[in-house]
C-alpha cells in the first residue's frame, strides 16, 4: 500500500474540523473543488469511504472518525513544531557554532563571550579559532568571523569593523636605523613580511598623490599577524600591523607608527553566514552584540592615533 499523502490528510482534517468543504477551503486559501477532490483522492488511496455527503450535511463514517482522530493529532504535532521553531527564532537558544580567525578571535571574540553568554542563558557556544577557511554548510557552522578584503559571494557578510594597519617599529629600532620620511626610504629598513597578504615583497599604500607600491626586503616572512607583531616589538624591523592587535602597544608607546599619511590597502572584519530567509535569533544576537561592543569607531582605534609618530607624517 503506497504511503498516504500528508497534505491530503491535512485537508481532510480541516474538513472534519469545520464540517464544511467551503469553510475548509477558505481557511486553507484554496477552492472548494480542490478540497473536495483531495478528500476523494484520500478515500481512493485508503480504499475506504470517510465521509457521507448530502447536499446539506457531511457526516463521518466509522473509519472516517478513526482517521480524523489521527489527523487531529498530526495537526497538533505540526503546530507544536511551528511553536518550537518560533521560540528559537524569537529568543537565542541552542548551540551557536562560530569560526573565527586566530588573531581577532583570540584577542577580541573570546574575551567577549562571558558577557554575551551571561545575557543569553539558554544559549551555549562552540568557538573554533582557526585561519582555515571553514565551509559553513559542509561543516555545520552558524557563522564565521573573518578578516578579508573581499568576502565570498556565496555568503551574507556583515561588516563589523575596518582593519586599519599601521607601519610600525619600536622607538629603539628607529633610534638605531632612523625614521623613514617617504615610502622610498623603506628600502633601507628591515621590512618584515606577512605572507598571507598575497603580496610578498611589495607593500601597497594610498598616499597624498594616489596609490603607490613599494618593493621591500627583510629577514623574516611569517604567516601570522600576532607572531609578526612580536617580532616587531622585539626590535627586528618594521611591520604593517593591524591596530586590533597593536592598539595597546601604540597607546603605551611600545610601538611607534610612521608614514601615517600613507594608508595600507584596507581590509575589513566580517561576520559571514549562509543566505537564509529567516536569520536564527542566536546568529542575529551575536552579530548585534559584536557591533555594539566594537562601536562605530573600533575601541582599539580610539586612542592609538595619539601615539602615531610625529615625524614621517
Amino acid at each position: 500500500m503506497p504511503k498516504t499523502d500528508l497534505n491530503l490528510l491535512a485537508m481532510y482534517a480541516r474538513v472534519v474540523e469545520t464540517g464544511s468543504f467551503s469553510e475548509a477551503a477558505r481557511r486553507l486559501g484554496t477552492s472548494r473543488s480542490v478540497v473536495s477532490k483531495a478528500v476523494a483522492r484520500l478515500e481512493k488511496s485508503l480504499g475506504a469511504r470517510l465521509l457521507q455527503r448530502t447536499t446539506r450535511h457531511l457526516s463521518l463514517t466509522e473509519i472516517g472518525a478513526a482517521v480524523a482522530a489521527h489527523c487531529a493529532r498530526m495537526l497538533e504535532e505540526a503546530d507544536q513544531v511551528e511553536q518550537v521553531v518560533g521560540s528559537f527564532n524569537a529568543e537565542p537558544r541552542g548551540v551557536l557554532r562560530v569560526g573565527a580567525s586566530v588573531a581577532f578571535g583570540t584577542l577580541h571574540v573570546a574575551p567577549a563571550l562571558a558577557e554575551f553568554l551571561a545575557a543569553h542563558p539558554e544559549l551555549s557556544m562552540e568557538l573554533t579559532i582557526t585561519d582555515r577557511l571553514i565551509d559553513l554548510a559542509e561543516e555545520g557552522y552558524d557563522m564565521a568571523i573573518r578578516v578579508t578584503g573581499e568576502p565570498p559571494p556565496s555568503l551574507v557578510a556583515r561588516k563589523l569593523a575596518p582593519v586599519r594597519r599601521k607601519l610600525c617599529g619600536t622607538p629603539e629600532y628607529f633610534a638605531r636605523r632612523g625614521l623613514p620620511l617617504t615610502p622610498a626610504d623603506l628600502v633601507r629598513h628591515n621590512c618584515l613580511d606577512y605572507t598571507r597578504s598575497g603580496e610578498q615583497g611589495q607593500w601597497r599604500f594610498t598616499g597624498p598623490h594616489g596609490d603607490i607600491s613599494v618593493p621591500v626586503t627583510g629577514p623574516l616572512h611569517v604567516d601570522d599577524d600576532e607572531a609578526l607583531s612580536q617580532a616587531v616589538l622585539g626590535g627586528l624591523g618594521l611591520g604593517l600591523l593591524p591596530t586590533f592587535i597593536i592598539g595597546k602597544d601604540l597607546q603605551a608607546g611600545r610601538l611607534q607608527a610612521v608614514l601615517s599619511e600613507y594608508i595600507p590597502v584596507e581590509r575589513h572584519i566580517y561576520a559571514m553566514y549562509l543566505p537564509t530567509r529567516h536569520l536564527p535569533a542566536k546568529v542575529r544576537a551575536f552579530i548585534d552584540f559584536l557591533l555594539a561592543r566594537i562601536g562605530p569607531e573600533p575601541y582599539w582605534d580610539r586612542e592609538s592615533s595619539a601615539r602615531d609618530g610625529a615625524s614621517g607624517g
